[in-house]
């Protein structure tokens, strides 16, 4: 029977590269699936698809009218996951984060690995099964890699995702530095966004110390340039909190070229914040030096300080 393959909400380029690599894993060993997103497509990954020449997957809101069974990627978290999800059976998992509100009534394949990238792990899976990546696909995989480690500067990066990276860019036939950056680049176009879309566009919610923590991350080359729009942007948050229920919101803008964070935090306990990352928040702000990572830098203080 056929399965849908997807990861997270507001999908980045390795949650929807990565579904459609474990997609393809999956087709070539047997199986019948259909990769999908939760999202349309970010500028970032609107870039890489566009210089691979892939089209965007189809934007799914629920499953269980077509599907009974799903293959979940980048990502475990129901709230991260598609609404209905508790309605069909999870038969796999491919993912690289933490493991939290997630559970099955029936056995499942689950690889999770400490890895920088779900696209590092799904590499793995095609040579321990023998099957060739062709090089379209490489060139998405190792977009996603780059993407998810930020050209390897963020702390999540492990040699694995080196190796990978250099691996598949030789199958792809391409040079992985020069296109890295341009890619990363692509994805600090922010001016044309409205200040809801730039709120949503990477956004993940997390549940902690019986809060709703919502976590946003915007990259750009300037810092700055993004807080022009400060009380703009403290009204689309207010508005989304109340909406949506979230206690605590985080924004984080971040400089892909220095590996800076500045944080703005809007709701309540802020006092947590502060005790996470041993800072003082001053009209709700505050910089986090060489912070480039939600999953390894801003997650795990912010549930300890909880």
């Amino acid at each position: 029977m056929k399965e849908l393959v997807f990861g997270h909400k507001n999908p980045d380029t390795d949650a929807i590269v990565a579904a459609k690599a474990f997609s393809y894993l999956e087709n070539q060993l047997g199986a019948e699936t259909e990769a999908v997103a939760l999202g349309t497509p970010n500028e970032e990954t609107k870039f890489v698809l566009a210089h691979f020449e892939e089209p965007a997957p189809r934007v799914v809101e629920k499953v269980a009218p077509e599907v009974e069974a799903v293959m979940l990627v980048d990502h475990n978290e129901a709230q991260q996951s598609v609404a209905d999800l508790k309605d069909v059976t999870v038969t796999h998992v491919v993912d690289h984060h933490r493991i939290a509100n997630f559970e099955t009534s029936l056995p499942l394949y689950y690889h999770a690995e400490p890895v920088g990238c779900t696209s590092t792990i799904i590499l793995k899976l095609f040579k321990q099964n023998r099957v060739e990546i062709p090089a379209k696909l490489a060139g998405l995989m190792l977009s996603a890699i780059i993407s998810d480690t930020l050209l390897f500067k963020s702390p999540t990066t492990t040699d694995d995702d080196k190796v990978a990276v250099k691996e598949l860019a030789g199958i792809a036939k391409v040079d992985y530095q020069q296109y890295g950056l341009e890619m990363l680049k692509a994805g600090t176009n922010l001016g044309s966004k409205s200040e809801k879309e730039l709120i949503d566009a990477d956004a993940k919610s997390f549940e902690m110390g019986g809060k709703t923590i919502r976590i946003d991350q915007i990259n750009t080359v300037d810092i700055d340039e993004v807080f022009a729009r400060e009380t703009a942007l403290r009204a689309a948050i207010s508005e989304e909190n109340q909406a949506e229920g979230y206690d605590l919101f985080l924004l984080m803008v971040t400089n892909i070229l220095n590996s800076d964070t500045r944080l703005l935090v809007v709701g309540e306990p802020q006092d947590v914040v502060e005790k996470a990352f041993d800072i003082q928040l001053k009209d709700n702000k505050a910089e986090l030096p060489g912070v480039v990572s939600r999953k390894k830098q801003v997650v795990p203080p912010l549930e300890k300080a909880f």
